[in-house]
């Protein structure tokens, strides 16, 4: 990093912090009990600052990577600082662990915008800041920054694996998609990510030398043709038939090959990928959990698909191949009419935006989530336009790890949306200046609407005397 540049990003993180500092302040001061989850997480972590490793609450569906690391911090610290008693693992420190974690993720975001956009020239250092700080207060994840969730710690381990996956420290990858996974079982999604970015590369690799021997450049310049994709789809069976090539791909993804067996083995002894209780995540076949992936893709980065320019050339494509988008739309029909589910938190939680979401939209009419299909198709298609500079086969296979990490979830929940969004704006080219500025605001403004509410609107339940707050 150049000195001006080092300047700049210190200025940017060292403010991005101040304010944050500032906001968990305020929100410690209205909110100092543990709230919503936390209600579980804070007396666990509780129970192992204390040495009770042994003791769990079964209510809790994750693993224990978030209290260990919390203990990890918090006890060194209190045994620096000459802290006692009840402070040292209060809800305020313990919310402060993810505090920590953000700068971390800030950090990361930068590094990993530096090494996937490297070759583009014309990017400067004022835009890849702008970018870190825009995607480090992405609304959905910054707000749990200030609250003891699991989202902060896993996002940072997850971005982490990447980074060195992307450095071509495999084993080092392999051993933070661990850590990763300690704090959301379904990040072994993200691991495979990692195995599929060595696997993509050999390939495109393989397939370029192909063409140049066929002197063939035009199958490969042209994306999405039908008949490409068949010659795709038989270059790519008959790779990965080759036992010398499956003898490479091993050779080089064998940490995370030793990881995902130790996830089918887990998987395998706990009868199941969740811990604790079970009832209400239960694994579904939820196709249409794509369909609202999408449409919050582009509310969060319309300034990138949401465009006069997106919409023409959509128009076009729709007008050029009728018959495709016909068959999508059919299947579209048919996934959302034998494959949606609602869960029974999306209609009983009224502190959660998706409760409104479920209600004001979906619920208004049967019909709507049909009328709703030409919006899913058209950010399908801009979705998968801004990722067309990537190879064929590192789209096929993040579109394997969306499904993976999206459809077999039966709860629509925004925070399951933050790691497959950050990775896909991580590799999308660079927008242009004006768009970027008009991204960080939205972001700012949907940022202080929702701690408006949460701190200022608050509500009670009948029977209850606990104050409720809006959140996501």
């Amino acid at each position: 990093m150049e000195r001006p540049g080092a300047y700049g990003f210190s200025a940017a993180l060292s403010g991005a912090f101040l304010v944050s500092c500032l906001l968990f302040a305020a929100i410690n001061r209205r909110q100092r009990g543990p709230y919503m989850d936390e209600a579980f997480h804070v007396p666990q972590a509780q129970a192992y600052c204390q040495g009770r490793f042994l003791q769990w609450d079964p209510m809790i569906t994750t693993l224990p990577g978030l209290y260990l690391a919390s203990v990890g911090v918090v006890k060194p610290a209190a045994w620096l600082f000459g802290w006692t008693g009840s402070v040292v693992c209060s809800a305020g420190m313990l919310r402060f662990i993810n505090l920590l974690f953000s700068a971390g993720n800030f950090y990361l975001l930068y590094l990993l915008l530096f090494k996937i956009h490297q070759k583009n020239k014309a990017v400067s250092g004022f835009q890849r800041i702008l970018s870190t700080l825009t995607l480090a207060m992405f609304p959905t994840l910054y707000f749990f920054t200030f609250l003891y969730y699991t989202d902060p710690g896993s996002v940072f381990f997850t971005l982490f694996a990447y980074l060195m996956c992307l450095y071509g420290n495999h084993k080092t990858s392999a051993l933070l998609g661990f850590c990763g996974f300690m704090f959301r079982q379904t990040n072994i999604v993200w691991t495979v990510f990692c195995a599929g970015n060595v696997v993509a590369e050999k390939l495109n690799e393989a397939w370029k030398t192909k063409l140049q021997k066929k002197k063939d450049e035009k199958i490969f310049s042209r994306k999405g043709s039908f008949s490409d994709l068949i010659r795709i789809l038989q270059f790519l069976i008959e790779y990965l038939l080759s036992p010398k090539n499956l003898v490479t791909l091993t050779a080089l993804t064998w940490p995370y090959i030793i990881l995902v067996t130790v996830f089918f083995v887990f998987v395998f002894f706990n009868g199941g990928i969740v811990v604790g209780d079970r009832s209400s995540h239960e694994a579904c076949l939820h196709f249409p959990q794509l369909f609202y992936f999408l449409s919050f893709t582009v509310f969060f980065s319309f300034p990138h698909l949401l465009t006069p320019t997106k919409i023409r050339k959509f128009i076009l494509s729709l007008r050029k191949h009728p018959v495709q988008y016909s068959l999508i739309t059919v299947i579209s029909l048919f996934l959302i009419w034998k494959f949606t589910y609602v869960h029974k938190y999306l209609l009983a939680d009224n502190r959660h935006y998706t409760f409104y979401v479920w209600r004001k939209v979906f619920q208004r009419h049967e019909l709507v989530k049909y009328v709703l299909i030409p919006v899913y198709i058209f950010a399908g298609w801009s979705f998968a336009d801004t990722l067309k500079s990537k190879s064929i086969f590192w789209i096929l296979m993040y579109f394997v790890c969306l499904l993976a990490v999206t459809v077999p979830q039966k709860l629509l929940e925004f925070r399951y949306f933050i790691l497959p969004f950050l990775i896909y704006r991580l590799n999308i080219p660079f927008p242009s200046l004006y768009k970027q500025l008009l991204e960080l605001a939205f972001y700012i403004v949907v940022n202080a609407v929702t701690f408006y509410l949460f701190l200022n609107k608050t509500f009670q339940w009948p029977n209850s005397d606990e104050i409720q707050r809006f959140m996501w």
